[in-house]
């Protein structure tokens, strides 16, 4: 899977970040058939999603088949300021990943 598949915007208010970030993967459940083989897509899905907030984690989600493609995510948390470091990274079936770190502005 090609890297730089997170996009991730940050907003603060006061000390409330808001995090919002999509991810570019293909999220097969394993259930489909190719079209034109006719035989089953074999399953390729995230299974974990991870937030490092200056190096602590803040959210660690687990997910399965029953997300769909592209999955976009949005949570916030307190104790933000200008400046931390915010890393989002992902985890899928096949054993690949990505991560990528922003800065809040």
């Amino acid at each position: 899977m090609p890297k730089n598949t997170i996009k991730v915007r940050v907003k603060l208010k006061g000390d409330v970040a808001t995090l919002k970030s999509m991810i570019t993967h293909p999220m097969e459940t394993g259930q489909r058939k190719d079209k034109a083989t006719g035989k089953l897509i074999p399953a390729h899905y995230i299974q974990e999603v991870r937030c490092d907030h200056n190096g602590k984690q803040i959210m660690l989600a687990d997910w399965s088949q029953a997300i769909s493609k592209d999955p976009y995510m949005s949570f916030r948390f307190h104790g933000a300021k200008k400046g931390d470091n915010i890393r989002i990274s992902w985890r899928d079936n096949k054993d690949e990943s990505d991560s990528i770190e922003t800065k809040i502005s």
